[in-house]
């Protein structure tokens, strides 16, 4: 928490730098220590010209075998030196790179789990948390090493000069030459490489969706067909990743061909001027190594583009995205809710669009009260529960628990005052314990307990091979249908919440789930809570008092359920030929046929039970 208020103190004065921007700015003590190094490393990337120099203009004219030891030893010190320095050098990008990765990376989790709520979603969802990757991996390369060591070019090129005149021009029309690559280089893989991060996207999205729906694909004879979809997208993504590499490898290619060039051509102007009497026999060499050096930083940066354009778009991403999520401020914490659910003129719709799937909604439920909503498909039923547990943002009206609109709840503080139970349950890998406690790290035995209780599973959690602490496997592979939704159940009753939003909490139920799930309603009526249960089946309903009935995203009848129920309800006329009688055991269903009550496309049809 510390970290996250230092943030958002350091955002509030206005200094107009980026999130990821400013995780830099903290490290700017390192990258002085990494200026410093490099500029120590490169004044000691002189110690072989000048061994060279020293070796073939004064131990060999003069055959001087102490000084060729003095000189050796020196220079293997010095480069002992410069190894020393480069470890640490490299250490310290690892670091950086560590470093913002800490500083960012809870900041990018939160942002992605938002992203759903707030706005579509593309193609991979998880491109956020690539994105960080990126930026780290290249920050923790040698890539960073290139920018350092390029303003010391000047230095090597001065020397050269140094030398001679010639071997000042040759080296400059050398680094000349290999920055304008550079720039070619930069020009060249921008488009190509947007273009391969995009068709990676729509690649990872159709694998993961191929993934989810495995069941469906292998049932229905579609792996085949999905296979030369995946091919398809793979193979547009392989063949702009292949355009990308062959581009960069074969500039990178003519870079290290033209500086090998460049460093034989110098040897020529060298011993040309040793001919000419212009220069000694050590300059040959001594330039040589030194026009070599001088280009290398370019040569590196040209190695690394590729990465440096990846983790460039990758910045550029994420600051966009942090952007449009910025970190809001903590609220006030509120008292605990224990009075009124209000809900006021609400309309909303999914994230991301704009035709209003809850228009108007307005009723108040007070506590110990049970709602049932029910409706035909598509009326905006699930929609109106994502509305009231906070899982949408209306677009029109408030949302008041006691009062306060649930928007000025921090989202930690109202989640453990409400119990959500979503249409397509989802638990996570781990025990069953730590599914019922929503992985609390602090929750009691006795608090999972009593929710496992409440929801009727706790006789057959018991009955599994170890009891509350069986793992579940990923999305509770582990589990049927109907146990993971009494599962999700108790997690939705655990630390009995205030309200408790059910949707569809009946679709995998068999009798006895069916009469503990009535039993979970009741309970929570009774300890002073508000159950909300979207249900087609009115069984889900026997331990409501309220009924709200959806009509195209609006209100078509609120009150007490029996109240409500009488202006719905008729009896079921006797099926023809072409109407198929309700299955047994079903009693009472919800149907969309013709009209009835005054409600549009909604009829409640009663049959008995062979």
């Amino acid at each position: 928490m510390a970290k996250a208020s230092s943030w958002a103190d350091w955002r509030s004065h206005g200094r107009g730098r980026s999130e990821l921007g400013g995780a830099l700015a903290t490290l700017r003590l390192a990258f002085f220590g990494l200026a410093l190094m490099t500029a120590t490393i490169n004044v000691l990337y002189l110690t072989g010209s000048f061994y060279m120099l020293e070796v073939y203009d004064r131990v060999i004219p003069g055959r001087s075998v102490p000084t060729l030891i003095g000189l050796t030893i020196l220079a293997f010190g010095l480069y002992a030196f410069q190894g020393v320095l480069d470890l640490m050098r490299g250490r310290i990008l690892v670091r950086i790179g560590t470093s913002v990765d800490a500083a960012l990376s809870d900041r990018v989790y939160h942002t992605l789990v938002r992203m759903p709520l707030k706005t579509r979603t593309g193609a991979d969802g998880l491109q956020p948390l690539r994105d960080l990757d990126g930026v780290r991996s290249f920050l923790s390369s040698a890539g960073p090493t290139a920018f350092f060591d390029l303003p010391w070019i000047p230095l090597y090129l001065a020397i050269c000069f140094v030398f001679h005149v010639w071997i000042g021009v040759a080296a400059l029309a050398g680094a000349a030459l290999l920055i304008l690559l550079t720039l070619l280089t930069e020009f060249r893989t921008r488009g190509p490489s947007l273009a391969t991060v995009g068709l990676a996207q729509t690649r990872n999205a159709l694998a993961e969706s191929s993934r989810r729906n495995a069941e469906v694909l292998q049932a229905m004879g579609m792996s085949s067909r999905f296979a030369a979809r995946w091919q398809r997208a793979n193979n547009r993504y392989m063949a702009s990743q292949q355009h990308t590499a062959d581009v960069a490898g074969g500039l990178g290619a003519i870079s290290k061909v033209m500086r090998m060039g460049l460093q034989s051509g110098v040897l020529g102007i060298g011993a040309f001027l040793v001919i000419q009497g212009q220069a000694s026999a050590g300059i040959i060499i001594a330039s040589s190594i030194l026009t070599s050096r001088a280009l290398a930083p370019v040569e590196l940066a040209i190695a690394h583009w590729r990465s440096f354009v990846s983790a460039r778009q990758s910045w550029r991403r994420l600051n966009d995205l942090l952007r449009a999520f910025p970190q809001a401020e903590k609220p006030m914490a509120l008292p605990k809710p224990s009075a009124s659910l209000v809900i006021e003129g609400v309309s909303g719709a999914p994230p991301g669009v704009q035709r209003l799937v809850v228009a108007d909604v307005s009723f108040a439920l007070r506590a110990g009260t049970g709602l049932g909503i029910v409706g035909p498909s598509a009326s905006g039923k699930s929609s109106l529960a994502r509305l009231l547990v906070g899982v949408w943002s209306p677009l029109r009206g408030k949302i008041r628990i006691d009062g306060a609109a649930i928007d000025q709840w921090d989202p930690e503080e109202l989640g453990r005052h409400v119990g959500y139970l979503p249409q397509d349950v989802e638990l996570f890998a781990g025990t069953v314990a730590e599914n019922i406690a929503r992985f609390d790290p602090e929750a009691s035995a006795p608090a999972i307990i009593e929710a496992g209780k409440a929801a009727g599973i706790h006789d057959l959690i018991l009955r599994l091979p170890e009891g509350y602490e069986t793992e579940i496997g990923e999305g509770g592979a582990a589990l049927s249908a109907g146990q993971r939704q009494r599962l999700a159940l108790a997690r939705a009753l655990y630390g009995n919440p205030f309200l408790v939003v059910l949707d569809e909490p009946n679709s995998n139920l068999d009798n006895e789930g069916e009469s503990a799930l009535t039993q979970a309603i009741l309970g929570v009526r009774a300890r002073g809570g508000i159950a909300v249960v979207v249900a087609h089946r009115p069984s889900a309903l026997a331990g409501v008092d309220q009924m709200l009935v959806m009509q195209e995203g609006r209100m078509s009848a609120f009150g007490p359920k029996e109240e409500v129920m009488s202006r719905i309800t008729r009896p079921m006329a006797v099926p023809t030929a072409t109407q198929a009688p309700p299955p047994d055991g079903q009693g009472t269903a919800f149907a969309a046929a013709g009209s009835f009550g005054g409600i549009p496309g909604l009829r409640v049809v009663q049959g008995q039970t062979a």
